[in-house]
């Protein structure tokens, strides 16, 4: 019978190595757990949480809303501006007393300018520009509106007092139109501001940066 051998010497693992491969293998699995972990944070730190995602969306509905509001408000405006310019015009006039209009243009007056008032009401929120803007031009026509009652009792009222509040009505029409110019400054630079280019809703006859209308959006 042969006697049975084992493996050869050299296969035989000592003590040390065999520690030394445990340790190994220890490292490697170390290792791999880094690494995956190390990935793992990567992707959630370069993902947008839930609260960046929501606030991106809210400043770009917002972004949105403000570009329309500017775009009405420019309208309305250009609208308004056509009713009272010539209500400034005859205002902020010296003709002969003999050729100013009567009771019965500024009761129409009086009208025109209660309707515009009334356009600014009930304002929407915008972003801080836009309500400047709108805030100059509200102020703007009830200037006007008080130019024209200063007027209207000055034609309606006692003689004695018609040439101080032809007066009166003269100088509150020119504010009017020094505020009309302000809000339409304002206006002009956030629809610049805002993509749509200059929008030039000036009074006739104010000066302004003279940019081409529409260009620098």
């Amino acid at each position: 019978m042969s006697r049975r051998t084992g493996r050869p010497s050299y296969q035989l693992s000592t003590p040390d190595s065999a520690r030394r491969r445990g340790r190994l293998a220890v490292m490697v699995a170390v290792g791999l757990v880094i690494a995956l972990l190390g990935g793992a944070v990567g992707y959630a730190a370069g993902r947008p949480d839930e609260v960046e995602s929501t606030v991106a969306d809210i400043r770009r509905a917002e972004a949105q809303r403000d570009s329309a509001q500017i775009v009405e408000l420019t309208a309305t405006a250009r609208r308004l501006r056509e009713e009272i310019s010539p209500v400034l015009g005859a205002l902020r006039a010296d003709p002969p007393a003999d050729r100013r209009p009567g009771p019965e243009q500024a009761r129409q007056w009086r009208e025109t300018l209660r309707r515009a008032v009334e356009v600014f009401a009930d304002p929407p929120s915008g972003a801080t520009a836009t309500n400047v803007a709108r805030g100059g031009l509200r102020g703007a026509v009830e200037q006007t509106s008080l130019a024209v009652e200063s007027y209207l009792l000055a034609v309606t009222g006692p003689r004695g007092q018609r040439t101080a509040l032809t007066e009166l009505a003269k100088r509150q029409a020119d504010q009017a139109a020094a505020a009309w110019s302000v809000a339409a400054t304002q206006l002009d630079q956030v629809n610049v501001d805002g993509g749509q280019g200059h929008q030039h809703v000036y009074l006739e006859g104010d000066h302004h940066d003279g940019a081409e209308e529409g260009s620098g959006g």
